[in-house]
């Protein structure tokens, strides 16, 4: 039953009954609104304290026996739907997750091979400068020894030297 359905059966108003539910401290049931659901034990308990006010005993020393509360299944179920949507969103969030890396490992790749172009191009270029410099080093050495053997250094003629003629 709900709130308003046992107000009436009591003959007091909603909220009487929910001052009653918070004042006796019982454990409800809700719904999935939150609403209270009473069971026939809850409207046992709050008739036998209606009765004991009408009898002038002081809320404070009116002690009723409190209903134990047991799981329910409906509760469960819903619990159960829940876990299973957890589970289901962390898949989701794990197959996002892995194809976020399998994509970064491909740009990865992608960049990796580019670098290595590259750096093959940078090594080509590194070994024709090499040759090219080694190249002209040796026709500047073959310069350097043909010189001397094809003509000799021509002293320079100082005044001296064209006067007397040595």
């Amino acid at each position: 039953m709900n709130t308003g359905a046992v107000s009436k059966l009591l003959g007091v108003s909603s909220s009487t009954v929910q001052r009653w539910v918070k004042h006796l401290g019982l454990e409800m049931e809700r719904n999935e609104f939150g609403h209270f659901l009473y069971s026939q034990e809850d409207v046992e308990t709050l008739k036998e304290f209606k009765e004991q006010i009408q009898n002038g005993i002081p809320i404070q020393h009116i002690q009723v026996r409190k209903p134990t509360r047991r799981g329910s299944v409906k509760f469960l179920q819903k619990q159960s739907s829940l876990v299973d949507k957890v589970n289901k969103l962390e898949r989701s969030i794990e197959n996002k997750a892995d194809s976020v890396v399998t994509y970064q490992l491909l740009q990865h790749r992608r960049e990796i091979e580019e670098l290595q172009g590259k750096i093959e191009q940078l090594t080509n270029q590194v070994d024709e400068l090499h040759l090219s410099l080694r190249h002209s080093l040796n026709k500047a050495s073959e310069l350097k020894e043909q010189e001397p053997t094809s003509s000799k250094k021509q002293k320079k003629k100082t005044v001296f030297h064209t006067l007397f003629g040595f």
